[in-house]
């Protein structure tokens, strides 16, 4: 095909993309996308917003206020106020809940009307390189971005259609007294703090020795010790065999040949690239051995038409890395512009009780990439349970290369943790030296003082 007749296939196609999921990373690539003069369409078969505003970080954080509530009421008493125990109605923060999420949904609509895409409501499935067919209409774009995110996976044992994955858990009918969380990731992590929160009898299950893999290794051991004093049945090396009904609810056999009654079984135990149904046989879009689409660095797969970010890629399962590829791709590709996410230093944090965030490198890799390390910790009772009577500790580790001094690790377990790692992030990707951070004056009294505090090394190499 000549160049003349190329340009007039491009001329003719119906969009200059077309984006397959309207979740975080389709939506902003499609409105930056739009902004730079690109003729857009989305097509989204679920909710717009994705799995962050419907079934994700969004309901999750409102649930985990709803859960914290709980421990403030008793914590207040020792600070004069005298009340009683208020009783909690589930009804109440699920429907306040599903109010919130479709306001959430209008805005989204409103975010890609005001850039002139077009919205496209059912499932889209891809004809060719470039040809998108939505039911029985069939559209061509110059390229096509799929952004379908993740879904959860539950495995196949006896009685697995009895359980219910994180989609399902913040919508339930009925509030299960009794639950059995299956699964050590984050996920699983901070539904067993929400439930336990909000009054259910939460036990958790996972198959490893310890939770939270990928995390630092004293992280995640504070985080065991944290989470059972909040009355979390942590049960490790042991796994489901079979799920049952009774007339109590479901009876969950386990492979320690013990078994537990609950009123549900909710299953955390990792998640999919949403890809069913969307025509990828049809076309060269090379799947990798998790079952994620393969991508370069400009997020195009093996199909030259075709492009993919997010979860679906199998990378940094975060909303903000998702946002950044979406603006990434729309930059380079309809912008003219050169702009590659750095993904060193992303910060992330765990709305468990309390709260766990990171930003850097585990001591582990750490050691394994910079050889010398020095350590930091400190572990204390935060000031407001000095007088509460919370049986809690806050927990902080600094990890610093030996040979330049640079902070390279930063973790913290306690209270407002996401929120004082946000700044933290900025200082690592800035480069901030131990040296930089002891002089940096602290605010008192807050916890985030700890960091620029530490002045003792807890282990040197």
């Amino acid at each position: 095909m000549s160049v003349d007749q190329e340009e007039h296939a491009v001329q003719n196609r119906d969009y200059d993309l077309f984006v397959i999921g309207a979740g975080s990373g389709g939506v902003r690539a499609a409105r930056m996308a739009a902004g730079f003069g690109a003729r857009v369409a989305v097509a989204e078969d679920r909710y717009m917003g994705g799995t962050c505003v419907n079934v994700g970080c969004v309901p999750k954080k409102l649930y985990v206020y709803a859960a914290e509530f709980g421990k403030s009421f008793k914590d207040a008493q020792n600070f004069g106020w005298k009340n009683g125990s208020p009783a909690f109605d589930w009804p109440t923060l699920r429907d306040n809940k599903k109010a919130e999420i479709s306001r959430l949904n209008s805005i989204y609509d409103k975010l890609l009307a005001g850039v002139k895409a077009d919205v496209i409501n059912g499932r889209a499935r891809i004809v060719d390189a470039h040809t998108v067919a939505v039911g029985e209409q069939r559209y061509t774009a110059e390229k096509i971005l799929i952004a379908t995110g993740g879904w959860p996976h539950i495995p196949k044992f006896p009685g697995s259609e009895l359980a219910i994955s994180s989609n399902e858990v913040f919508d339930l009918e009925r509030f299960p007294k009794r639950l059995a969380i299956v699964g050590g990731g984050y996920i699983a992590v901070e539904f067993a703090g929400i439930f336990n929160g909000l009054g259910a009898k939460v036990t958790q299950l996972y198959r490893g020795p310890l939770f939270l893999r990928g995390f630092d290794a004293d992280i995640r051991a504070h985080a065991a010790q944290e989470i059972r004093k909040t009355g979390v049945d942590l049960r490790f090396d042991i796994n489901v065999q079979s799920i049952a009904t009774v007339h109590s609810g479901l009876r969950v056999h386990l492979t320690d040949g013990s078994a537990i009654e609950v009123d549900a079984v909710l299953y955390a135990t990792g998640r999919k690239a949403n890809l069913d149904g969307l025509g990828l046989e049809n076309v060269n879009v090379k799947i990798g051995d998790a079952g994620t689409i393969v991508v370069d660095d400009e997020y195009r797969t093996s199909e030259p038409s075709i492009f993919a970010l997010g979860d679906v890629t199998g990378g940094i399962e975060l909303t903000p890395v998702a946002l950044a590829e979406g603006m990434s791709f729309a930059r380079r590709q309809f912008g003219g512009l050169e702009n590659a996410v750095d993904y060193e230093f992303i910060p992330t944090a765990v709305f468990c009780q309390p709260n766990i965030g990171t930003v850097g490198l585990t001591e582990d890799e750490a050691r394994a990439r910079f050889g010398k390390l020095r350590v930091f910790k400190s572990a204390f009772k935060p000031m407001k349970h000095t007088m509460s009577g919370r049986d809690e500790q806050t927990f902080m580790k600094l990890i610093v290369d030996q040979a330049s001094d640079r902070v390279v690790g930063a973790h913290m377990m306690g209270p407002d943790a996401g929120e004082i790692m946000q700044g933290i992030a900025i200082a690592l990707r800035a480069g901030a030296t131990k040296a930089l951070f002891d002089t940096t004056i602290g605010i008192h009294p807050t916890a985030a003082e700890e960091f620029v505090t530490m002045r003792e090394v807890w282990r040197e190499d």
